[in-house]
């Protein structure tokens, strides 16, 4: 019935308004294992949302209320979560850094044929090779926060159970410009994690101006998906082989649309 729609929509204003409005801040500092002042550390209250850093001596303040749980994130760091039980009390939050691996440079000697030299370029990653041979795991996936799912909101309130920053998320749209930026970052790390593998000259050659080179490899995600799922899994041989197919299908569209460009000047 509409007004039970309505009354529900109105307890659930009332519960946000709530929650915004007893809000406190707790502070506390970021260190490393070694004791040693972490800066810059994003510090977000995944309950309301609200974000800070720390600053230059690892020090940040951030409004939560009781319960609320804080979760801390750091290029090269693991992340670190941690629930608010007393506001009054200073939050010391130790994180743990993220073991690098470096990879080898080699230089290759290009002879200027294109089918030669994409052979040699096309090769297996050799970190991702050496992690896979001898078993090593994989680093762990950047921090983000799990967009709230209509879907799942719902079968928890079917069950009596309603999460009030879920709903918000819903409602105010968080939920899907969050999705719609973690597309938009996972296509620019695929980019690139190719362009740091793949000599821009072996693009220029085959006609792909080198400002379009980032748009040509966002053009090869959409025409063959798996060379997503090559990347993901490291395989730099195999998606070289699927982009190299594409190259003369995106340089005769860029030719096409030139000569289409130039009628309609001419007109």
């Amino acid at each position: 019935m509409p007004w039970l729609s309505c009354k529900i929509f109105a307890v659930l204003l009332i519960l946000i308004s709530v929650r915004i409005f007893s809000q406190q801040k707790i502070s506390g500092k970021t260190v490393s294992e070694n004791d040693l002042v972490i800066t810059s550390v994003l510090v977000v209250n995944i309950s309301n949302d609200k974000k800070a850093y720390s600053d230059a001596n690892g020090n940040f303040e951030i409004e939560a209320s009781a319960n609320d749980e804080i979760r801390f994130s750091k290029a090269g760091y693991e992340r670190s979560s941690r629930r608010v039980f007393d506001l009054n009390s200073s939050m010391n939050v130790v994180l743990l850094r993220i073991p690098e691996e470096i990879e080898s440079v080699e230089i290759l000697d290009l002879s200027g044929d294109l089918n030669k030299d994409s052979r040699k370029l096309a090769r297996e990653d050799k970190v991702a090779k050496l992690q896979k041979d001898i078993g090593l795991p994989k680093p762990p996936e950047k921090p983000r926060e799990v967009p709230a799912e209509l879907k799942k909101v719902l079968v928890a309130a079917a069950l009596g159970s309603v999460n009030v920053q879920a709903v918000y998320d819903l409602i105010s749209g968080k939920a899907r410009r969050q999705k719609r930026w973690y597309r938009y970052e996972d296509v620019q790390d695929k980019i690139s994690w190719l362009r740091k593998r793949i000599d821009d000259e072996y693009f220029t050659e085959s006609e792909i101006p080198a400002e379009r080179i980032s748009e040509f490899l966002e053009f090869s995600f959409i025409i063959k998906p798996d060379i997503s799922s090559e990347i993901k899994e490291r395989n730099l041989s195999k998606a070289m082989l699927d982009i190299e197919t594409l190259i003369p299908i995106y340089v005769d569209r860029l030719k096409n649309s030139s000569i289409d460009h130039t009628k309609t000047s001419n007109k």
